[in-house]
């Protein structure tokens, strides 16, 4: 069985598979989530699956959408269909999600994209970049991915717009 249970304070366990789980350049560092955190501005949810630590969910409750910033499962847990029981409980709670992807220019990036379109999502055409969490980097060239939304040039305004005031605060 596999539980999602919000989290105000992350362990030990998140913050290593965090770390572990994403470039430096992809994210913050782990004193500014947790400020993010104890902000109310940003959510975890712990996933555990029968029972032990199985990954997490960091997400933006947007005006219009769930942002999904980060989604991490431990290699123990992976396989078996986690990651699309965790995809379908999140739309359950939170659609229309939203969320970056690599552009495909790696297998792993490639799997990764395959993955969420099998399960619905769509990537946008225009070109989208995360602002640097780290003084010296430059942006980051991504993807946004949508389902539960209309899929034009508008709506992808939107989103980016939303993204970028709420979640990296510009404009």
């Amino acid at each position: 069985m596999i539980t999602l249970q919000q989290v105000a304070i992350p362990g030990e366990a998140i913050k290593e598979l965090y770390e572990e789980a994403f470039p430096y350049e992809e994210r913050r560092d782990w004193p500014v989530v947790l400020s993010l955190l104890d902000s109310g501005k940003l959510k975890m949810l712990r996933l555990e699956k029968e029972g032990a630590f199985a990954g997490f969910v960091c997400y933006w409750p947007l005006p219009d959408y769930t942002f999904v910033e980060y989604l991490a499962v431990h290699a123990s847990a992976r396989g078996g269909g986690i990651g699309t029981h965790i995809m379908e409980e999140l739309e359950k709670r939170f659609a229309p999600l939203v969320l970056e992807v690599e552009p495909p220019l790696t297998e792993q990036a490639k799997r990764r994209i395959v993955f969420y379109e099998r399960l619905g999502y769509q990537a946008f055409d225009q070109p989208y970049y995360q602002p640097p969490y780290h003084n010296g980097h430059q942006p980051l060239e991504l993807r946004l991915m949508q389902k539960g939304s209309t899929h034009d040039g508008e709506t992808f305004l939107k989103i980016r717009n939303q993204i970028y005031r709420f979640v990296y605060n510009i404009g």
